[in-house]
């Protein structure tokens, strides 16, 4: 006789973990569909009943929070309210772009590509936690950056490289909680080591310090940096020599933060809370990149641009960074928990 099969643990994301320990502080209870456990309500003593699903909270209304996962419309509105955004065009895979009788196909992109000039960042148009994002230096790496894309994305971008200072800042409800740089993945050499042995050190550095984060060592977008680097994989690294691994400087791609929060100039405050009131937004992770200057600087000197902004920001990989972000991701969940309790 077969037995049943135990079930598979089921990893809760984070966000749904946290309003579970903190909803009693509020008078609320947190009930998760058991199968997937990625889908909650939160319940509360007057009978006010919210939703979560992985990130999303029912705190920002779902057309604006929509509009903010297409990057492309986001930056529509965003540059139509004066923001400086950087110069693109979005590229279509082929059966969409029959579906909705657009030319913007491949070939399209390379033209395009063409006249803005090399190097250029790809990125899928509705993806986030740097999903995909590829810095290509010429059209062959065009084209297979836009094919990868392809794959499960059916709208891309491309844009000018302006390299800079990236930073993601969070607003809720016009007040900043969080402002924090974000480095790409990197890994600094000892003399001794290969870069793949160093990276699989990373790894382990961040299970050791209970980061979740998974380095894709087969990521193609390795390979290609470090090409262009005139490395390898199986480089060794001169002793304190760095070298960046990625375009994108997401912490879930393996990247490093340094917190800014009590540093950040108001000027960039202002920005931030008014970009998420213009978008429609009570939450929102603001990402800038100063190409000239940085955060602490008044933005009138500096040389900016908003890469994007996102209506559901993931902070479970900021929250392993340290004490001190634990802490400043608790109190801002408690602020969101009180503010979804009341009647509409």
């Amino acid at each position: 006789m077969l037995k049943d099969k135990p079930p598979k643990k089921i990893l809760t994301p984070y966000l749904i973990e946290l309003i579970t320990k903190l909803a009693p502080k509020v008078g609320a209870r947190v009930v998760i569909e058991p199968q997937w456990g990625i889908a909650a309500q939160i319940i509360y003593r007057n009978g006010v009943i919210r939703s979560v699903r992985m990130y999303s909270l029912d705190l920002n209304h779902i057309a604006s929070s929509d509009i903010a996962r297409d990057k492309d419309y986001a930056k529509f509105f965003m540059k139509k309210r004066g923001y400086p955004v950087a110069e693109g065009k979005t590229v279509l895979e082929d059966n969409w772009a029959d579906a909705v009788k657009s030319n913007q196909r491949i070939p399209y992109g390379v033209k395009y590509a063409k006249k803005l000039g090399y190097p250029l960042i790809v990125k899928p148009n509705s993806k986030s936690q740097g999903s995909g994002v590829c810095l290509v230096h010429n059209k062959a790496e065009l084209v297979m950056g836009l094919k990868e894309i392809f794959k499960w994305d059916r709208v891309a971008i491309i844009e000018r490289y302006l390299p800079g200072q990236d930073y993601r800042i969070v607003v809720l409800n016009k007040e900043i909680i969080s402002a924090y740089e974000r480095i790409p993945l990197s890994v600094t050499g000892d003399g001794r080591c290969s870069i793949l042995k160093l990276l699989k050190e990373k790894q382990q550095s961040f299970i050791k310090s209970g980061r979740d984060t998974k380095i894709n060592f087969k990521d193609r977008r390795i390979k290609l940096k470090l090409k262009h680097a005139g490395y390898n994989l199986n480089t060794i690294l001169a002793k304190d020599a760095k070298v960046y691994l990625l375009d994108n400087a997401n912490l879930s791609t393996g990247g490093d933060s340094i917190d800014v929060t009590n540093f950040i100039h108001p000027g960039f405050r202002k920005i931030a809370i008014n970009l998420t009131k213009d978008m429609g937004l009570r939450m929102a992770g603001v990402d800038i990149m100063v190409i000239k200057g940085d955060i602490t600087k008044n933005p009138e000197e500096c040389n900016y641009y908003i890469i994007e902004i996102n209506a559901a920001p993931g902070l479970d990989h900021y929250v392993t960074t340290g004490k001190k972000q634990k802490k400043i991701v608790e109190a801002m969940y408690l602020k969101v928990l009180k503010a979804l309790g009341k009647k509409d």
